[in-house]
C-alpha cells in the first residue's frame, strides 16, 4: 500500500499557534483584584454592589471565575481549603462588605439574597457555579466563626426556599470533621429554624422529603449523642417538633422495608413456621412495629411467594391450599381486633385488584375463620362498618349467606346462655 510522503519542513521554520488554541493563564488572583477595585467603590449600598457585578459580567469572565466571584461575595475573598481567606503578604485581599461582614439579621440577609437572585438571573451560567460553590464552602465549616456560621446559614436557608440550592446540598456537611464536633447539626437546625420562620413548616416537611434528608438526620447528630430521645430534646427546643414526627415515620418505613426483606428470604428458605414466627416477632418488637402492620407483610410476603394459575376456575383451589401452609403463621400476629381488620382489608384489596381472585374472596375469609385466623367479631364488624369500597357490593353479596350464619349461631349461643 502506498504511503503518504511527507511535506518538507524548513529548518528553523516557526510553527504559528492560532490565537484561539492559546490557552489563558488560570488568574483568579487577579479577578478578584479587579472585583474588588468595582466593589470597594460601591461602598455598603447593595444597590451599586449589584450595579456593579452586572455591568463587570461584560468585561470580566466570570465563566471562568464564577467559583471565586461567590467566595468574594460571601467571604470576602478567595477561599483556600479548610476556610481562611487567601492572602498575599501585606496586601489587601478582602472585600469588608460581603455577607460574613454583614448584620446578622434577615432583613439585612434578605437584601443580600437579592443581589445573588438578580445576578443569577442576569448571567444564568452562573447557577450550576453557585451549587459548586455551596457544595464546596459547607465543608468549610469549622474554618468560619460562629457569627459567619450563622449568617451562612441563614443564607442558605433563603436560597435554599428560593429554589437557588436543593436541600439535598446539606447533605455534604456529613463528614467526621464537621459531625464530632456538633458544626453540622447546629448549621442544619440553623437553617430549619429559618426555614421555618419564612415559609413555615409544611414547606420545610416538603423539602425535606424531596432533598432525601428524611432518613438520614440522624447522622448530622454526633457518634455518642445518636438516640431516639436526645433527637426528640434537641428538635422540641427549636420548635421544630414536626421534625421528629417525620423523623420517626421515616424510621418506621425503614424498619418495616427490613422486616419484609427479612420474611421473605425466610419463607424463600422454607424455615419451620414456628422459627419464622419466631423471628419476625423479634424483629417487630426490636422495631416497635404493631401487629396490624407486620400481618400486612405476612399477606403481601405469602401472596408473592406463588406464582397464581391464570384460569379462574383453577386459581381459588391452588390459594386455599397454599394460604392453608400458613395459617399459622397468620394467626400468631391477629391477635387484636385491629390487626384482623387490617388482614381482611388487605385480602379484599388484593382480590379487588386481582380479578380472578373476585370469586375467592369469600373462600379465604372462611379459611382464615376455621383456622382461628380470624374472630366472628372482626368479621361481622368488616360487614357492617370497616370494608373498603373497592368491589364492595361483590364482596359483600359473597359473604351474605356465611354473615347470617354466623348471626344466627351468635344468637344460639346468646339463648343457650340466657337459659343457663
Amino acid at each position: 500500500m502506498s504511503q503518504k510522503t511527507e511535506k518538507p519542513v524548513l529548518s528553523g521554520q516557526r510553527i504559528k499557534t492560532r490565537k484561539r488554541d492559546e490557552k489563558e493563564k488560570y488568574d483568579p488572583a487577579g479577578f478578584r483584584d479587579a472585583v474588588l477595585v468595582g466593589l470597594n467603590k460601591a461602598g455598603n449600598d447593595l444597590e451599586a454592589i449589584y450595579k456593579f457585578l452586572d455591568t463587570a459580567g461584560s468585561k470580566l469572565d466570570y465563566r471562568r471565575y464564577g467559583e471565586a466571584l461567590f467566595d468574594i461575595l460571601i467571604a470576602g475573598g478567595l477561599l483556600v481549603p479548610g476556610g481562611s481567606i487567601q492572602l498575599e503578604g501585606d496586601k489587601v485581599c478582602k472585600w469588608g462588605s460581603c455577607i460574613f461582614d454583614a448584620s446578622e439579621d434577615m432583613d439585612t440577609m434578605h437584601s443580600y439574597e437579592q443581589v445573588f437572585v438578580k445576578l443569577m438571573r442576569r448571567y444564568k451560567y452562573l447557577e450550576k457555579m453557585f451549587l459548586d460553590e455551596m457544595n464546596k464552602i459547607l465543608v468549610y465549616l469549622k474554618g468560619f466563626s460562629e457569627s459567619q456560621r450563622i449568617k451562612l446559614a441563614r443564607m442558605t436557608a433563603l436560597w435554599m426556599v428560593n429554589g437557588s440550592v436543593p436541600p439535598s446540598t446539606l447533605l455534604v456537611m456529613i463528614n467526621e470533621h464537621q459531625v464530632k464536633d456538633g458544626l453540622a447539626l447546629d448549621f442544619l437546625l440553623e437553617v430549619f429554624v429559618t426555614w421555618k420562620n419564612e415559609k413555615g413548616l409544611p414547606s420545610l416537611m416538603m423539602a425535606l422529603k424531596k432533598g432525601g434528608l428524611e432518613g438520614r438526620l440522624m447522622e448530622f447528630f454526633p457518634l455518642n449523642k445518636r438516640g431516639e430521645e436526645n433527637f426528640k430534646a434537641v428538635y422540641d427546643e427549636k420548635g421544630l417538633s414536626e421534625v421528629v414526627k417525620l423523623h420517626r415515620a421515616q424510621a418506621s418505613q425503614e424498619a418495616k422495608r427490613d422486616l419484609q426483606v427479612q420474611l421473605e428470604d425466610l419463607l424463600s428458605e422454607g424455615r419451620p413456621i414456628k422459627d419464622v414466627v419466631a423471628e419476625i416477632k423479634e424483629s417487630a418488637t426490636k422495631s416497635d412495629i404493631p401487629d396490624s402492620d407486620v400481618i400486612s407483610l405476612i399477606w403481601s410476603s405469602v401472596m408473592a411467594q406463588a406464582e397464581w394459575n391464570k384460569k379462574e376456575e383453577l386459581v381459588g383451589e391452588q390459594a386455599l391450599k397454599h394460604l392453608k401452609i400458613y395459617a399459622p403463621l397468620f394467626a400468631a400476629f391477629t391477635t387484636t381486633a385491629k390487626a384482623e381488620l387490617c388482614l381482611m382489608l388487605r385480602v379484599q384489596e388484593y382480590c379487588y385488584g386481582n380479578m380472578n381472585f373476585m370469586k375467592v374472596f369469600s373462600k379465604i375469609i372462611m379459611l382464615f375463620y376455621r383456622t382461628d385466623v380470624l374472630s366472628e367479631e372482626a368479621i361481622l364488624r368488616w360487614y357492617k362498618e370497616t370494608h373498603s369500597g373497592k368491589g364492595k357490593m361483590m364482596f359483600l353479596d359473597q359473604m351474605k349467606k356465611f354473615i347470617e350464619w354466623l348471626q344466627n349461631a351468635e344468637e344460639e349461643s346468646e339463648s343457650g346462655e340466657d337459659e343457663d
